[in-house]
């Protein structure tokens, strides 16, 4: 380990005076002082004419944020905020000396396109969340929940709250009405919350800000003006009870003599969705039985290098408020708390005879999730999550004769989330803790019985938060059987049977694994052009999340480290330019030195709207533990690799953006090439269409195959690789009003490999490609028809020392969502949705348009047809 030790020392020892110590200017803090209604509240048209709003003051003076930061907006804007016991009122007067070229663009909720306006309220006022409220011109509503300072902001969070908008000869107007409800605030008689009032001039991309914030400061959140003079408001503790009712038909191709097959199915579900005020600062949401019918499916993909692949959340009820449970403790998409987890796809499968059929379910059902999350005017940040998931079974058939047989256990989830804000709100410390517990039974006994988390993790801003330090640790142990735990050491992530470690192996005889990982990073976040961090983060190889959390890889060290800088002005034709250094090395624990990276890459953005986004990598040194799937380490030959896209102005009704990336391997070892693109055409304020294609192609000289037994000795087989694939996602976008709306999402996907010129590693790090194997030769090796294998005789003696079977693929997927979408009522829904499938495996001597035809166009697709209908009681 002592060889890791130099790099990542000389590498944190980075000194703060060493990049450009511009002094931050400190911005006054702006302060508007509310009043209570006077008389009658003001109706919620849009039109500003209500005596009440008399009662308040204009709040106006607003600087320009972008493009160039501290001078006087094209327009000017202006507001007014009242209050009464349940409600925040706002008014805003966006001015416009044309108001016929203010543009109003329709979509669903949360589009921002066109011109508006939003309210930022820190109603914690703990200078790093807050909750935003944006209408559009056209009268679209959007909400986002901002955390971590302004870097997250999330759209999953609806409130219940009314906005209307009226274009006049002066400009536009909004008017708003905030439930005191959905807002979270202590119990004090006056309150202070953090204010911020932007606004978007569409025409010239222009943002305002009622509150000056530099483009250099550190956060969002923190540097907020205040909202005073809310006076004896009372917490208000809602209650909300939304349930559902769903109605679903399946058609798919008929299977003859397979009767789970034959051809239709029909289902009708409810449930019931739910949150509780507990106090105005916690609440509970929960949920029975939920459904996620109206989601949008998985992007296609495929993974030739084993792992497992990361999805995206998207079911409402995981999405809503998820950063208060997010913990990523280390790079990528690592994270303790990883709800797809929850609900997943069974893990068990039944052995079937021949002639046998089988219904297997495709999730585990969700009986019951509650969420317990909110934050105190004390500064805890509090998030309880728990889940239960019960038995599925799936049902085989024998000529008429039913059995069932488990595949998926009953299943607890647990997730606690703690954070404690203090030193004037610049430091936290938090934790967290998860728990999964499996009732196994039957034949499951290859799961784990138990899995645990712990992680501890804390922030320290100073100097105006202009520097920071953070860090995080995690410590993980898991539960099980010997079969469970001895899979578990030869999983892919990893790998304790790895023939060249000498600081791990397997040991049959385990019930548990614990092990370790996190991170500690230093920076600088804000003043002056000039941005820095260096890091480090380590994963034992004992750690184990992938129960409820993600974990890719295990047994690694990292160091990183990154220098940006970015212009805070226009600079001759650019509205703004960035670019960074960055550099990483990686080490495993038995202290080999695996790989190290160096990248550049910059961005571009001119003054008409137009940007380039470049960067090159060199990589010197590339050692891969998990390439031969247990066996040695595999020296890639050093790499280097760039990309280029640009974009055209994001606001025109036909824009597109187009990009490429290039890689190459010495001595041709790979390549990797792509092309994507996006083209949008807005041809009217309500309808948008979009495509983006996407095309791969990745030529691998030494693409792993398979491992063979010959005589006692282990063949890492290897094989000569070309891969292409091409995919599309293509939507369609039809806004009747804002809350009615028809989306249409489709992904036509084909990937096809053909491999060639079969060889075995027989020096796996050597430094020339061509001595770290050995290549069949003709005589050698022989393709068998009848078993689709190739015959391997090594010493050519008529002898077949082993087989390996054809690894030739050819996968077509096409999927799609058309949605129409109602909210007949403030936070009440009507979906009805179309979905279709089809999923095939071409021939693999086609080329990629031909399989798509033959798969896509050429099959009976799968359908669900589905209709959801929700009502929201606010109680």
């Amino acid at each position: 380990m002592k060889s890791i030790l130099w790099p990542i020392i000389g590498l944190l020892c980075i000194p703060i005076v060493g990049f450009s110590q511009e002094s931050s200017t400190t911005i006054p803090k702006r302060i508007y002082t509310t009043n209570l209604v006077k008389g009658e509240s003001p109706k919620i048209d849009g039109i500003l004419d209500d005596a009440s709003w008399d009662s308040v003051m204009w709040a106006s003076d607003f600087i320009e944020n972008r493009p160039d930061e501290n001078t006087p907006p094209s327009e000017q804007t202006q507001f007014k905020i009242m209050y009464d016991a349940k409600f925040l009122y706002v008014a805003i007067r966006a001015f416009d000396k044309d108001p016929d070229k203010i543009v109003r663009r329709l979509s669903r909720r949360d589009g921002f396109d066109g011109d508006w306006v939003e309210i930022n309220i820190d109603s914690y006022h703990d200078k790093r969340t807050g909750f935003s409220f944006t209408v559009t011109a056209a009268g679209v509503k959007g909400d986002e929940f901002i955390s971590s300072n302004g870097n997250n902001w999330d759209g999953s969070w609806n409130p219940i709250w009314y906005t209307k908008t009226n274009v006049d000869s002066e400009g536009w107007t909004a008017e708003m009405k905030i439930p005191f409800s959905q807002l979270r605030f202590g119990k004090s008689a006056e309150q202070i919350w953090g204010l911020q009032v932007q606004r978007r001039f569409f025409r010239k991309e222009e943002r305002s800000t009622w509150q000056r914030i530099p483009l250099d400061a550190p956060g969002w959140v923190s540097e907020f003006g205040e909202l005073h003079g809310l006076k004896n408001i009372e917490p208000q503790r809602q209650l909300e009870i939304q349930p559902y009712v769903v109605t679903q038909y399946d058609t798919y191709p008929e299977e003859n003599g397979n009767p789970f097959r034959d051809g239709d199915d029909f289902t009708l579900n409810g449930g019931i969705d739910g949150k509780i005020g507990v106090t105005n600062d916690l609440t509970l949401d929960f949920t029975i039985n939920p459904d996620f019918g109206q989601v949008e499916a998985d992007p296609a993909a495929i993974a030739l290098d084993g792992f497992q692949i990361f999805f995206r959340e998207q079911r409402p009820f995981f999405v809503e408020n998820k950063n208060i449970f997010d913990y990523e403790f280390a790079n990528g998409q690592d994270n303790v708390f990883y709800s797809r987890r929850i609900g997943r796809n069974p893990q068990g499968f039944p052995n079937l005879a021949s002639g046998e059929f089988v219904d297997q379910p495709q999730n585990s059902t969700i009986l019951g999730a509650a969420k317990f999350s909110g934050k105190t005017k004390n500064g805890w940040s509090i998030g309880v999550l728990e889940s239960v998931t019960g038995k599925e079974f799936a049902e085989i058939d024998a000529n008429g004769a039913r059995r069932k047989e488990l595949v998926e256990p009953l299943t607890n989830y647990f997730v606690g989330r703690l954070q404690k804000d203090f030193n004037e709100r610049n430091t936290f410390i938090g934790g967290i803790f998860t728990a999964t517990n499996r009732r196994l039974e039957d034949n499951l006994n290859f799961l784990h019985r138990a899995a645990y988390t712990g992680g501890l993790d804390f922030r320290h801003n100073w100097k105006d938060r202009t520097y920071y330090v953070e860090g995080n640790i995690v410590a993980s142990h898991i539960e099980g059987s010997k079969e469970a735990i001895t899979a578990t050491q030869n999983s892919l992530t990893h790998l304790f049977q790895r023939v060249d470690a000498g600081h791990v192996n397997v040991d049959p005889n385990r019930t548990s694994l614990t092990g370790t990982g996190g991170r500690m990073e230093f920076g600088k976040a804000g003043s002056g052009t000039w941005r820095y961090d260096a890091g480090m983060i380590w994963r034992s190889p004992e750690l184990e999340l992938n129960d409820i959390g993600f974990l890719r890889q295990a047994d690694e060290v990292r160091q990183y480290a990154n220098i940006r800088y970015q212009t805070t002005k226009s600079v001759g034709n650019f509205r703004r330019i960035s670019g960074r250094f960055s550099q990483f090395s990686t080490y495993d624990f038995e202290g080999n030195f695996n790989r190290i990276q160096y990248e550049i890459n910059g961005n571009l953005r001119f003054l008409n709207n137009w940007w380039i986004d470049f960067g090159a990598a060199h990589k010197p040194r590339i050692f891969i533990n998990t390439f031969l799937r247990g066996g040695p380490r595999w020296r890639y030959s050093q790499e280097n690799f760039g990309y280029a896209f640009f974009g055209t102005d994001e606001r025109k009704k036909l824009r597109t953006s187009w990009g490429m990336v290039y890689s190459k391997a010495k001595q041709d070892n790979f390549t990797f090439i792509e092309v994507s693109g996006d083209v949008t055409y807005q041809p009217t304020d309500a309808m948008r269409i979009s495509i983006s294609p996407q095309y791969n192609y990745n030529p691998n000289k030494t693409q792993y195959v398979t491992q063979a037994d010959n005589n006692g000795t282990t063949r890492y087989i290897l094989g000569d690789i070309d891969n292409q694939t091409l995919s599309a996602s293509i939507r369609f976008n039809y806004t009747i009003n804002p809350n009615l709306s028809i989306q249409y999402y489709g992904q036509p996907f084909v990937s096809i490999g053909r491999y060639k010129d079969f060889k075995y590693v027989t020096n796996s790090i050597a430094d020339d490609l061509n001595d770290r194997f050995y290549q069949y030769q003709p005589n050698e090796i022989s393709y068998d028809a009848a078993s689709d294998s190739y015959m391997i005789e090594e010493n050519a003696d008529g002898n077949v020392n082993y087989s390996i079977g054809n690894p030739d693929f050819a996968f077509v997927q096409f999927r799609s969502n058309l949605v129409l979408r109602w909210e007949y009522i403030p936070g009440s829904e009507l979906f009805l949705v179309w979905s279709q499938g089809t999923t095939g495996f071409g021939n693999t001597r086609d080329h990629l348009l031909r399989s798509l035809d033959n798969q896509i166009l050429g099959q009976q697709p799968e359908n669900i047809f589905l209709m959801k209908f929700t009502y929201r009681f606010v109680l």
